[in-house]
């Protein structure tokens, strides 16, 4: 089915940002995003080097996180805001192409990594947090540090039993 032309979808477009409540809703949320990376980047300044967060697209927010471990192996972990399912999650990246593909296709077999076919983004997406109460920011913190607290233990347990 060929897609609808630009101009056939304007009115469409014009209408969702009329009251201006998806602007705000989205600069809400790319605030949460922002509040959790000065949490990161103070919590764990001991383990990992935080990156400023991304956004611009409407389809995520995130923050990269690297490690010792992890740039050695050109790898990073990104806390990510998937805006289209209001979730978080955790992805695992390479700093190229080449070195996503190539751990994508070490790590097959693990649970997280879809063998059919690599994200367009990552080597995995794991959801970190899949209902996230954005009215109780301490509660919504507290959640996401203990999901990766939990995960990263799990996906540095994971690189290390497939090198």
């Amino acid at each position: 089915m060929p897609a609808k032309s630009l101009n056939s979808r304007i009115s469409a477009y014009k209408a969702t940002l009329a009251n201006g409540e998806f602007q705000q809703t989205y600069q809400d949320l790319v605030g949460v995003v922002q509040a959790l990376r000065a949490e990161f980047s103070k919590k764990y300044k001991d383990e990992y080097s935080t990156a400023n967060v991304l956004h611009g697209y409407v389809d995520f927010t995130y923050f990269y996180l690297q490690s010792d471990e992890l740039k050695q192996k050109k790898l990073k972990l990104a806390i990510v805001l998937n805006h289209k399912n209001a979730n978080f999650e955790l992805w695992l990246l390479g700093q190229t192409k080449e070195v996503q593909v190539l751990y994508w296709r070490k790590l097959r077999g693990v649970k997280w990594v879809n063998e059919e076919a690599m994200p367009a983004y990552s080597i995995f997406e794991v959801p970190l947090l899949s209902a996230p109460d954005f009215d109780n920011a301490s509660k919504l913190s507290e959640a996401i540090h203990r999901q990766f607290e939990a995960l990263s233990k799990e996906v540095f347990k994971t690189l290390a039993d497939y090198e």
